[in-house]
């Protein structure tokens, strides 16, 4: 009988000590997730190669303006940054899956806004043409008949031939003897450099950091294709961890971090003068 009572005893504790240890095995990863302790992670979804917002550079580190925003948010809220690249026509399935938290990389908000749940917009910018100084080219009427690129899913091809796109736009877009599309703007220039191609249409800040750091030999035509604002997306619905960064970054923008960071960021292409961060506009 007394042993009976032991062995009870014995199996009682091991079936206890087997709940505590699910129950805490449990609540760290929902604390994780929630982001309810300071273990939690932040993973930002970003294109590799789309300087000066996110890329790799010289030292094999993935740097950028957008990730030096994200670093000080962590840093405010005591997460853990992963810093995630992604293939950018993965994008949607990357985050869908919870692959990733929020797709935060120069990400358009035009023509998304009811795609994602939003920050409010936190950058201007344009979609401009660049050619080769010597290529004759010197407004947009001159693209007629030329190969033009862009990278694929990319604002200046929606720019050029989205639904939203204007008549005027769809009617450069059709005048060019071809618009091909790009993984990468790497591949961009180098068949610009290579003269398989005469023009690359893309982001302003991109074009001021490739031009700057590809020598002499290129330029940014003065006309405009389109204009339009960045902002941080998240997941349809996950208003809760947008919220957190939002609030984060109208603490930054007050207290004159956001512009301390695009300071820091002016070298690579980013205008202070662009950002359009208003902490006190309301998010979607």
């Amino acid at each position: 009988m007394e042993l009976k009572k032991v062995m009870t005893a014995v199996l009682s504790m091991a079936v206890m000590t087997a709940a505590l240890a699910g129950c805490g095995t449990k609540n760290n990863g929902s604390d994780k997730k929630s982001g309810k302790s300071g273990n939690k992670t932040f993973t930002v979804g970003f294109d590799a190669e789309f300087p000066p917002y996110g890329y790799k550079d010289d030292n094999g580190e993935y740097v950028g303006f957008d990730l030096s925003l994200a670093e000080e948010v962590c840093s405010r809220n005591g997460w853990e940054l992963v810093k995630q690249p992604i293939d950018w026509d993965s994008k949607d399935m990357e985050l869908s899956s919870g692959s990733i938290d929020c797709i935060w990389n120069g990400f358009t908000i035009n023509g998304r806004e009811d795609a994602y749940t939003w920050t409010t917009p936190y950058v201007d910018n344009s979609q401009v043409v660049v050619v080769k100084n010597d290529s004759g080219i010197d407004k947009l009427a001159d693209l007629s008949g030329k190969v033009v690129i862009v990278q694929a899913d990319s604002s200046a091809l929606h720019a050029l031939t989205g639904d939203d796109a204007t008549d005027d736009n769809k009617a450069l877009a059709a005048s060019f003897a071809d618009l091909q599309q790009v993984g990468d703007y790497n591949s961009a220039f180098l068949n610009l450099d290579s003269g398989a191609a005469e023009a690359v249409c893309l982001d302003y800040g991109v074009a001021v950091y490739e031009v700057a750091n590809r020598g002499s030999n290129f330029k940014i035509l003065d006309e405009k294709i389109s204009t339009e604002q960045y902002g941080v997306g998240f997941l349809k619905g996950n208003t809760e961890l947008r919220d957190t960064v939002q609030n984060t970054l109208d603490e930054m923008a007050k207290d004159g971090t956001l512009d301390k960071i695009a300071d820091e960021w002016a070298d690579k292409g980013i205008d202070k003068q662009s950002l359009c961060f208003d902490p006190d506009a309301k998010a979607e």
